[in-house]
């Protein structure tokens, strides 16, 4: 019960609690770019979930076995170079360079997918979709999954689960994001906005009300920390 209470508020926090872009304020540029349509937004959303859940698995993946201070792989290939040698291996310095090695590989994956599959939605997502590869929300949650893994006791440790379920909840309160927006801008389109507001002016102020909207969810996961405990 425990170990599914742990990955229950990872997720609600991921989603809801400290959303990507409402809470910690990274992957604006699609947020205010690609949310001017529902369906545009929901798959914008679709796609950074996708992408995000692929680089979080290969991060963790080269962050566990390669990357972090004495891993397995990377200690093993010493010991092949050097035998007998007590030197731990630490590649931590090149993880800025592998993330965003996977993502921009991930991105690419995706947009041959949707080019070949869904050419309408390609087509309406322009320059965005490319852009994908410079969403710092996706590289946050290849940190964020970094910091549980590298330099941490072994008790500590996240496993593959607890990564995965950050990085798809992550997604999914992206997508709950952008898509929240995209439906109040299109209303906004009818609405009598002071031209001096419109475009970039009345988006800002949007995104600030959902960002304190969502505040409201402050304290929630510590409840529900104490309710699934009790």
């Amino acid at each position: 019960m425990e170990y599914i209470g742990t990955l229950i508020l990872i997720a609600i926090s991921a989603a809801l609690i400290n959303n990507f872009v409402l809470y910690y304020f990274v992957g604006i540029c699609p947020f205010l770019g690609v949310s001017r349509k529902v369906d545009m937004a929901f798959g914008m959303g679709c796609a950074v979930t996708f992408v995000i859940s692929i680089a979080a698995f290969l991060s963790w993946v080269f962050t566990t076995f390669v990357l972090r201070p004495g891993a397995p792989l990377s200690n093993w290939v010493w010991q092949m170079l050097s035998p007998g040698s007590a030197t731990v291996i630490d590649l931590s310095i090149l993880n800025y360079i592998v993330y965003i090695f996977v993502i921009a590989s991930s991105v690419q994956f995706v947009e041959m997918y949707v080019r070949k599959f869904f050419p309408a939605l390609y087509k309406s997502f322009g320059i965005f979709l490319p852009l994908i590869t410079t969403n710092c929300a996706i590289l946050f949650a290849c940190l964020e999954i970094m910091k549980h893994v590298s330099g941490v006791a072994e008790a500590e440790m996240w496993g593959l689960d607890k990564a995965l379920t950050l990085a798809i909840f992550g997604g999914v309160g992206f997508t709950i994001a952008i898509v929240l927006m995209a439906g109040i801008r299109e209303e906004l389109d009818h609405c009598d906005v002071p031209e001096s507001l419109r475009g970039p002016g009345i988006a800002m102020i949007v995104a600030g009300i959902l960002a304190m909207a969502f505040m409201g969810f402050t304290g929630v996961d510590r409840n529900l920390a104490a309710l699934l405990m009790h």
